[in-house]
C-alpha cells in the first residue's frame, strides 16, 4: 500500500509540473521555444566573400556589408574560387516567431528560417509540437504557375470552394510555395475567403515553404531571440525580382541555402518534408494507414511538369485543373487520347496553343523529353485525375481530390490489406460520408456485418455520426457489434475528456485506495465495466438496479492516464468482476446510447436512440443522467449543453408517448408503469418524476393514468358529489348509483363480444387481462373495499378528519384549556399521535427503493412536510411547556401559534384542485419575491427610522421604544398611520414622557424654553415626504410590478407544475391506509405487527410498478418501436415542411440554377472558340497542302513525291513510321524506358512512344552509355560505332541507354521464376503457391533468379531452400509446365542488354515428400518462406501477377 501511495504521489507531482509548465508566463514559454529553435534549427550563411560581376556583391548574391568580417578576405587573397558547397556554413537560425501582416483582418502567422539540410523530422516536430498543429488526415500539395495568371471566375470560385472544403472536412494541411504570386496567391485568397465567412472553429492550415533568399522585406523578421511578432510589410510594387510572402498563409518555412535571389531552393526540402509527413500514421496507432498525399496542379511550366512526373513516380495522385492554363491544359488535352496518339507533333501543337510566345524559347530536345514524360503521366491513369469544371457530371474540386486518392488506392498492387478497407479507412479519417456513399458503398457491393465492425468502432471513437448511420444502413448489426463486452469496454476506454470520465476515474481511485492494487503494467489503470454501471446508477438514482448483472467473467478495459483527468492520482485499480446481462436482456442500442449520452454527444446519441428497444425509457433516463451531470459539473457551457440535450430527449419521450396514446390508451398506460429491465428495473413514470420532466408528466395520457389511479376502482366519470354521498351512505354503491371501473370494463367486453358474434359468428378471443375475471360481477365486499380504498375517498376522509382536528384544537385552545388536561385535550393528543405515526410511516415507507437518505431528502424538500414537522415540533414544545406550572401560559401561546401553522397546512388540500392548485404555486412564488423585496424595503425603513429617532428623541435608552421608533412606526407610515410627533401643530405633551421614565409612553422630543419641540419642522416633514415617495409609491408599485411579472411568468407554467406535483399527492394517498386520523393509528399498529413480528413485506401495488410477462413485454416493446418509427417519420416531415427548410431548399435550387446557367454560358462560348480554332487549323492545313501540291507539280521530279507536307513543327517522322507505330501500339516496352535508371543517378535519353521501334528514324537519338562496372557512375558518351553494340539490339526497341547497364552481359540475360503450387485441402478448394520474402524490399516474391539456361534452378535459391530441397526441385524442373518464355519488360534493360524470363509451374501433391520438406522449411525459415492463396489479393509485381494469372487458368481457377 505504501508503494502504491508513493507511486501516486510521484504521478501527482508530474501532473502538477506539467500543469505548471502550461501556466508559465508567455515570456518564459517564448524563451524555451527560442532555446529549442537555436538548438535544432539552423540557417546558412556565406563564409567567403568573392566579388561577382558586379562590385560589392558576392557570388552568393549578398552584398559585402551583409557578410561577416571573417568572410571578407584581403584584396590580394589568391585562394580557391567560391563554391556553394564549401563556402556556405550552418549557423543557429536568427529568424523565427510570429509574423504580423497588418492591414485588414490583422493576419498573423508562424514562421521560421530553416537550412536546406534540416531534417524533415525536426520540421515535423516544429509543426506539430512547437506550433501545436494537429497531425493532418491529408496533405494537399498545391503546385503550378509561380507567376500571376488568370483564372476564369467560375473556375476560381470552384477551386477556392473545393480546396477549402476538402481541407476543412478532412483536417488537411495545404502546402504551397508561400509567396503572394501565382497559384500560392490563389490558395491564400481561398483561405482568406474562408476566414471571413466562417466562425473559425476549424482553422485552415496553409503552410508556405518558400526560399529565404527571394523574400522581399525579410530584414524585419531577423532577431536572434525571435520576433513576437515581426511586422511584415507587403510591398508588391517595390519587390522587383523578389517576392512578398502571402498574408493569408498560416505558417511559413523559409528555406535558406546561403544565397540571395536564387529561386527553387526550397523544392528539395519541401519534397522531403512531404515524404516524411506521408510516412506518418494516420489517426490512431491502431490504424494501418499513413497520411495520404495529393498534388493539385494549376497552370505551370516545365518545372511543374517535372514536379508532376516525380510525384506520380512516387505514387502520389495528381489532380489537374483543366482551364487553368499552360502545362495543366496541355496534360488535360492529351489525357483523353491513347498514348500512341500523344506524339511529338501533338505536343508541339499544344505547346503553341497554351504557351504562346513562350513556346519559341523551348528547344526541340526538351519537347521530346516533355512528350515522353506526358506519355508516362497519361499511362499512370490511376494516379491522374483531370478536373473539368465545364462538365455537368463533374463535382467540386474537393470530390475530385478525394476520388483521386481513392482511385490510387484501388490500383495499389503491393497493398497488403484489401483495397476497399483502405478506401473506407481514408473516407472515415476524412469524415466524408458522401465519398463513401458514391465510391465504396455502391449497389454492387455486398457487406457482412463482421467485415465492418472495425469501421464502426473507428467511426464511433472518431465522432463520425454520419458514418455510423451509413454503416448501419449498409449491414452493420449493433447486436453483433456489441455482442462481445470487450468492444463496449474499448469504447469506454476511448471516451473523450468529459465529466463522466472524470467521475469514473475518481470512482476507480476511491475503490483502488481501499484494496490491494494489482501489479502496475505501466500502461494505465485497469477499469472494469462494473464501475461504469455503478456510476450510471449514481446518476440515475439509487432506486435503480445496476444496468448489468455481475458475472464470473473478467471483461475489462484499460484507462490510461492520458484518458482521465490529469489531476487524478495514479493509484492502481482494484480487481472486480464485471457485469454482464443475459443475451435476452441486453440491448445493444441501449449500450451504445448510454455511451453516447454520458459524453454529451447529441448526434451519436440520436442515432443510437433510434436503435433502442425501450426508447421511451431510454429518452427519460438520458434526461435524468444529463440533468444530474449538469447540476454536478463546473463548466457552465457544458452544463447548458447538457440541459438542452436533456430537453431534447424529453421532447422525444413526449412525441413517442403521444403516438402511443393516440393509437392505444391502455397500452400507453402500461408503458408508463412497466418495469424496464434495460434501465435499472424502474418505470418511465418514475424516471420522468426523478428527472423533473414536468412537460412529460403534464401530458394528457399521463394525467389520465394518474386520474385513474386517483379514483382507484371507481370510474373516473363519477361526479364528486356522488362519491361524497356514497362515503356517508355506502349502501348506495349496491344500487348502481356509483359506477366502478370493473363495470365499465365488463360492459366494454360484452359489446366487443356481441360485435364479434355479429360480424364473425365466433366468440371473442380473450386478451391478456383474462375474460373470466372480467365477466364475473363484483361482490358486495369487493365494492365496499373498492370504495374506501380509493385514494380519492381516502383524501376526502382525511379532509374531514383534518377539519375535525382543527375544530377540536380550536375548542381546546379557546374553551377547554385547563391545567389538568380534559378529555377533549387528551383526544387531541391521541389525534396528534396518529398524525406523527403517519408522518413516520411516510418517511420510512419506500416502495421505490430510494433508500433512507434519498427518501429523507425528498421528504424534507416538500414544503407541506416541512410545515408538518414544524407543527409537530411546536405542538410538542407547547405540550412540554403547558405541563409545567411556571410555563403554562407560554405553552398555550406556543400552541396558539402552532394552530396557525396547522391552518396553513390546510392549503395542501387545494393542491388536488384543478382551479386552486395552480394558484397555490403562484402564491408560493410571490412569497419568495416578497421575501427578497423586504430586504430592499428594510433599507428605507431603517434609514428613515434611525434619522427620525435621532432628530426627535434625545438619548432614549429603552430598547423596546427604540425599536418602535426605528422600525415599527416607519412601517406603519407605509399603511397610512402618520406620526403626530413630527409636526408642531399635532404635538401633545401629555402623550409622551419628559424623562422617559413612563414605560407606557414614548419619550418626548427635545424641547426649547417654550416647551415646544426644538427640532426643525421643515426637515422632518421633507424627510417624511421623501420616505413616502420612495416607500409608498416607488417600492410598493415595484412590488406590484414584481407580482404581476411573476403571475404572467408562472401562469403559463402553473398548470404544468401543478400536474407534476399532483403526482406525488396521488402517490401519497395511494399508499396511505384507508382509515383517517385518529383511527389510522390502528392501521399503523397492524403495519408494525406485520413488518416487525410477522416479518412480512409491504404489499406491492401494480398501479405504479407493473412487471409484465416476457411475451407480453416483447409485444409491448415491438408496438412501442412501431410508434417510435411513426413519430420519427412525422418529425422529419414536419422539419422538411418548416419555413427554414423551405427557404434553404429554395436558396440551394437558385444557386444550382445560377451555376448551371453560368456553366452553359461558358460552354457555349468555349464551343464557339473551339470551332473557330479548328476552322482556322483546317484552313492552314489546306493552304499548306495546296502549296505542297503546287511545288510538286512545278518541280516535276520524284523528290516531291517523297516529301511530306509539314503541317506541324518539323520533325523526322514519316507516314510509314506513324502507321507502323500505330500497329505496334500495345507491344512497346514501358519499364525499359523509365526516365531514371535504377540504382544510379543516370537518366535515360527520352524515347517517346512513337520512336521506340528501331525501324522508325530518330536522328536526335543520343543514348547514354552505362555499365555497372564503371565506378564513375558509368557516365560516357555512347559508342555508336562499336561493332558489338551495333549488332546487338534490344528486340523491344529503344530504351534511351546503351551498354549493358546493370545486367551481367550484353544480349539476353536469362531469368527463371518458379511457381510451386499445391492444393490446401483434399477438396481442392484453395490453390496455394510458395513465396519467398525479399529482405531488401520487405515483400514476398516468387522464387527465382538469373540462370545460364532454363533447364536448371537459379543458384541464388540454394541458400534459401537448402541443398536437399534445392536438388529435389531441380530434379522436378523438367516435369514442370512452362507458363511463359520470352522477353521481359524490365527497368534494367538497355539498348544492348535485356531480360528474358522463363516461368515454370510445378504442381506438387500434398502428400509428397517434397511438400513435407517444404513445410518443414516454411516452419524453420521464420517467415522466409510462406504458402499463400492464389487469388486477386496477391500482393506481387505486375509481371509476377500476370504469371500467376496464367497458372490459375492452367488449373481452372479464377484470379
Amino acid at each position: 500500500m505504501e508503494e502504491a501511495k508513493l507511486h501516486s504521489q510521484i504521478a501527482h507531482s508530474l501532473v502538477q509540473f506539467r500543469e505548471a509548465y502550461k501556466n508559465l508566463a508567455p515570456s518564459l514559454q517564448r524563451y524555451a521555444f527560442a532555446s529549442w529553435m537555436k538548438e535544432n534549427i539552423c540557417k546558412k550563411e556565406c563564409c567567403f566573400f568573392q566579388k561577382n560581376l558586379r562590385e560589392e556583391v558576392c557570388m552568393c548574391g549578398y552584398s559585402k556589408t551583409e557578410h561577416t568580417d571573417e568572410a571578407i578576405k584581403p584584396e590580394d587573397f589568391t585562394g580557391d574560387t567560391w563554391n556553394r558547397h564549401r563556402h556556405v556554413r550552418e549557423m543557429p537560425t536568427d529568424a523565427f516567431g510570429d509574423l504580423s501582416f497588418g492591414g485588414l483582418g490583422q493576419n498573423t502567422a508562424k514562421y521560421a528560417r530553416v537550412s536546406t539540410d534540416t531534417s524533415p523530422e525536426v520540421l515535423y516536430t516544429l509543426l506539430t509540437e512547437k506550433w501545436k498543429l494537429s497531425p493532418p488526415n491529408l496533405l494537399i500539395s498545391v503546385t503550378g504557375g509561380a507567376k500571376n495568371f488568370y483564372l476564369k471566375s467560375r473556375l476560381k470560385s470552384v477551386f477556392h470552394r473545393g480546396l477549402i472544403k476538402v481541407a476543412q472536412t478532412t483536417g488537411a494541411w495545404i502546402i504551397t510555395g508561400g509567396t503572394n504570386t501565382g497559384v500560392m496567391k490563389h490558395v491564400g485568397q481561398a483561405v482568406r475567403d474562408y476566414t471571413l465567412s466562417s466562425s473559425m472553429q476549424n482553422k485552415i492550415v496553409a503552410i508556405g515553404v518558400a526560399t529565404w533568399g527571394v523574400i522581399h522585406n525579410r530584414e524585419e523578421m531577423v532577431d536572434p531571440e525571435g520576433c513576437f511578432p515581426a511586422h511584415y510589410v507587403m510591398d508588391i510594387q517595390g519587390q522587383g525580382r523578389l517576392s512578398c510572402l502571402d498574408n493569408n498563409h498560416t505558417h511559413f518555412l523559409l528555406v535558406d541555402d546561403g544565397t540571395h535571389g536564387r529561386y527553387g531552393v526550397e523544392i528539395e526540402l519541401r519534397t522531403l518534408l512531404e515524404k516524411c509527413i506521408s510516412g506518418k500514421r494516420l489517426g490512431t496507432k491502431e490504424c494501418g494507414l499513413t497520411i495520404p498525399v495529393v498534388c493539385v496542379v494549376l497552370d505551370g511550366g516545365p518545372g511543374t511538369l517535372n514536379t508532376i512526373y516525380n510525384a506520380m513516380l512516387n505514387g502520389t495522385p495528381c489532380v489537374i485543373l483543366e482551364g487553368s492554363g499552360r502545362i495543366a491544359d496541355v496534360i488535360a488535352q492529351a489525357s483523353g487520347l491513347p498514348v500512341s496518339r500523344v506524339t511529338i507533333a501533338l505536343i508541339h501543337q499544344l505547346m503553341i496553343k497554351f504557351f504562346g510566345q513562350e513556346y519559341d524559347t523551348f528547344p526541340d530536345l526538351k519537347i521530346i523529353e516533355w512528350t515522353k514524360k506526358i506519355q508516362d503521366i497519361i499511362r499512370m491513369s490511376h494516379l491522374l485525375t483531370i478536373f473539368r469544371a465545364s462538365e455537368d457530371s463533374q463535382k467540386d474540386v474537393d470530390v475530385a481530390i478525394l476520388q483521386a486518392l481513392l482511385k490510387a488506392s484501388k490500383s495499389s498492387e503491393t497493398l497488403g490489406m484489401d483495397s476497399w478497407k483502405r478506401q473506407l479507412e481514408l473516407a472515415i479519417a476524412w469524415n466524408r460520408v458522401d465519398i463513401a456513399e458514391t465510391e465504396i458503398f455502391t449497389e454492387e457491393s455486398q457487406w457482412k456485418s463482421s467485415d465492418l465492425h472495425w469501421a464502426m468502432f473507428s467511426a464511433l471513437v472518431g465522432n463520425k455520426p454520419q458514418f455510423v448511420s451509413l454503416l448501419l444502413e449498409n449491414g452493420v448489426n449493433l447486436r453483433d457489434f456489441l455482442k462481445d463486452e470487450e468492444t463496449l469496454c474499448r469504447l469506454y476506454k476511448q471516451l473523450p475528456s468529459c465529466f463522466f470520465l472524470h467521475k469514473l476515474a475518481k470512482r476507480v481511485n476511491a475503490r483502488s485506495s481501499r484494496k490491494r492494487a494489482r501489479a502496475h503494467t505501466g500502461e494505465g489503470k485497469t477499469i472494469f465495466l462494473t464501475y461504469v454501471a455503478d456510476e450510471v446508477r449514481h446518476l440515475l438514482g439509487k432506486f435503480t438496479h445496476p444496468i448489468y448483472r455481475p458475472a464470473t467473467g473478467m471483461q475489462n478495459f484499460n484507462l490510461s492516464i492520458d484518458d482521465i483527468s490529469a489531476a487524478l492520482s495514479k493509484s492502481e485499480a482494484a480487481s472486480r468482476a464485471p457485469l454482464r446481462r443475459d443475451p435476452a436482456e441486453r440491448d445493444a442500442g441501449r449500450d451504445l446510447f448510454l455511451w453516447a449520452v454520458v459524453q454529451n454527444n447529441k448526434q451519436l446519441a440520436e442515432i443510437a436512440w433510434e436503435q433502442c428497444r425501450d426508447c421511451m425509457s431510454a429518452a427519460l433516463a438520458a434526461s435524468k443522467i444529463l440533468k444530474t451531470m449538469a447540476a454536478a459539473g463546473s463548466d457552465a457551457d457544458n452544463a447548458q449543453d447538457m440541459l438542452e440535450l436533456a430537453g431534447h430527449y424529453e421532447k422525444h419521450a413526449i412525441g413517442v408517448f403521444n403516438e402511443c396514446h393516440s393509437s392505444d390508451e391502455e397500452r400507453a398506460r402500461k408503458l408508463l408503469v412497466r418495469v424496464s429491465s434495460f434501465w435499472g428495473r424502474t418505470t418511465c413514470l418514475r424516471l420522468a418524476l426523478e428527472a423533473d420532466n414536468k412537460s412529460f408528466v403534464a401530458l394528457s395520457g399521463v394525467q389520465g393514468l394518474l386520474t385513474q389511479i386517483w379514483c382507484g376502482q371507481l370510474s373516473v366519470y363519477n361526479p364528486v358529489w356522488r362519491v361524497l354521498l356514497c362515503m356517508v351512505f355506502f349502501p348506495l354503491i349496491y344500487t348502481g348509483f356509483l359506477v366502478f371501473r370493473h363495470d365499465e370494463l365488463m360492459d366494454r367486453e360484452n359489446k366487443k363480444s356481441e360485435e364479434m358474434k355479429t360480424e364473425a359468428g365466433s366468440t371473442q378471443r380473450r386478451n391478456s387481462l383474462g375474460c373470466v375475471s372480467c365477466l364475473n360481477p363484483m361482490g358486495c365486499w369487493s365494492r365496499l373495499m373498492s370504495l374506501y380504498s380509493s385514494p380519492q375517498v381516502k383524501f376526502y376522509w382525511n379532509i374531514v378528519s383534518y377539519f375535525a382536528f382543527l375544530f377540536l384544537f380550536a375548542v381546546v385552545l379557546m374553551i377547554d384549556f385547563q391545567r389538568t388536561p380534559s378529555h377533549y385535550e387528551l383526544m387531541l393528543y391521541i389525534w396528534l399521535l396518529s398524525l406523527v405515526c403517519e408522518e413516520a410511516r411516510q418517511m420510512f415507507y419506500d416502495p421505490d427503493g430510494f433508500g433512507f437518505h434519498k427518501k429523507a431528502r425528498m421528504y424534507i424538500n416538500d414544503l407541506w412536510n416541512i410545515l408538518d414537522i414544524l407543527s409537530i415540533i411546536l405542538f410538542l414544545l407547547g405540550l412540554a411547556f403547558r405541563m409545567t406550572s411556571q410555563l403554562f401560559y407560554a405553552g398555550k401561546i406556543i400552541l396558539c401559534i402552532d394552530f396557525v401553522v396547522f391552518c396553513l397546512r390546510l392549503m395542501a388540500i387545494f393542491t388536488i384542485s384543478r382551479t386552486l392548485g395552480p394558484k397555490i404555486i403562484i402564491v408560493r412564488r410571490m412569497m419568495m419575491d416578497m421575501f427578497f423585496f423586504m430586504f430592499l424595503l428594510s433599507i428605507w425603513v431603517v434609514a428613515y427610522g434611525v434619522a427620525k429617532q435621532g432628530i426627535l428623541i434625545d438619548n432614549d435608552n429603552r430598547l423596546d421604544w427604540i425599536i418602535r421608533g426605528v422600525v415599527y412606526e416607519p412601517y406603519l407610515i407605509i399603511f397610512g398611520n402618520f406620526p403626530t410627533n413630527i409636526d408642531n401643530t399635532a404635538f401633545n405633551i401629555e402623550s409622551c414622557s419628559m424623562d422617559g421614565t413612563d414605560p407606557l409612553k414614548p419619550k418626548c422630543p427635545f424641547l426649547n424654553e417654550n416647551q415646544t419641540p426644538a427640532f426643525p419642522e421643515w426637515l422632518t416633514i421633507i424627510m417624511l415626504c421623501v420616505y413616502l415617495l420612495f416607500a409608498n409609491i416607488l417600492l410598493l408599485n415595484l412590488l406590484i410590478a414584481i407580482f404581476n411579472f411573476t403571475f404572467q411568468e408562472v401562469q403559463d407554467n402553473t398548470d404544468r407544475i401543478w400536474k407534476f406535483q399532483r403526482c406525488e399527492l396521488i402517490k401519497e394517498y395511494h399508499s396511505r391506509p384507508a382509515a383517517p386520523p385518529p383511527f389510522i393509528i390502528l392501521s399503523h399498529l397492524c403495519i408494525f405487527f406485520r413488518s416487525m413480528v410477522l416479518q412480512k413485506t409491504h404489499n406491492k401495488y401494480r398501479e405504479f410498478r407493473n412487471e409484465l410477462a416476457h411475451i407480453e413485454e416483447e409485444e409491448l416493446l415491438s408496438w412501442e418501436a412501431l410508434m417510435k418509427d411513426k413519430y420519427l417519420l412525422s418529425a422529419r416531415q414536419a422539419q422538411n415542411q418548416s419555413m427554414e427548410r423551405q427557404i434553404m431548399d429554395t436558396a440551394q435550387k437558385v444557386t444550382t440554377m445560377t451555376e448551371q446557367l453560368e456553366r452553359k454560358e461558358e460552354m457555349s462560348s468555349a464551343t464557339v472558340l473551339q470551332r473557330l480554332a479548328r476552322l482556322e487549323e483546317q484552313a492552314i492545313k489546306s493552304t499548306k497542302a495546296l502549296q505542297w501540291i503546287m511545288d510538286s507539280l512545278k518541280s516535276q521530279g520524284f523528290t516531291a513525291k517523297e516529301t511530306e507536307p509539314l503541317t506541324l513543327t518539323a520533325t523526322d517522322e514519316s507516314p510509314d513510321s506513324l502507321r507502323k507505330t500505330s500497329v505496334k501500339e500495345k507491344g512497346f516496352h514501358v519499364k525499359s524506358r523509365h526516365f531514371y535508371y535504377p540504382n544510379s543517378k543516370l537518366t535515360r535519353f527520352p524515347v517517346p512512344e512513337e520512336k521506340v521501334p528501331w525501324e522508325v528514324s530518330f536522328s536526335s537519338y543520343m543514348p547514354t552509355y552505362y555499365a555497372s562496372e564503371d565506378h564513375v557512375d558509368g557516365y560516357k558518351q555512347s559508342l555508336m560505332f562499336d561493332t558489338d553494340l551495333l549488332n546487338i539490339r534490344n528486340p523491344g526497341g529503344r530504351t534511351g541507354i546503351s551498354g549493358r547497364g546493370a545486367l551481367s552481359h550484353l544480349g539476353p540475360n536469362l531469368n527463371l521464376d518458379l511457381v510451386l503450387t499445391r492444393w490446401r485441402d483434399c477438396e481442392r478448394s484453395v490453390l496455394e503457391y510458395l513465396s519467398i520474402r525479399d529482405e531488401i524490399q520487405g515483400i514476398y516474391v516468387l522464387p527465382g533468379g538469373p540462370v545460364d539456361s532454363a533447364g536448371q534452378l537459379p543458384a541464388t535459391l540454394k541458400p534459401t531452400l537448402g541443398k536437399k530441397l534445392y536438388e529435389a526441385l531441380n530434379a522436378k524442373l523438367s516435369e514442370g509446365t512452362k507458363v511463359f518464355e520470352g522477353y521481359m519488360d524490365d527497368c534494367r534493360n538497355t539498348d544492348n542488354a535485356w531480360m528474358e524470363t522463363t516461368i515454370i509451374n510445378i504442381h506438387l501433391d500434398r502428400s509428397s515428400q517434397v511438400v513435407v520438406d517444404i513445410n518443414h522449411k516454411v516452419v524453420s525459415s521464420q517467415g522466409g518462406l510462406q504458402w499463400q492463396e492464389l487469388s486477386t489479393k496477391t500482393a506481387l509485381s505486375s509481371n509476377q501477377r500476370e504469371s500467376l494469372q496464367k497458372v490459375a487458368e492452367l488449373h481452372n481457377r479464377k484470379f
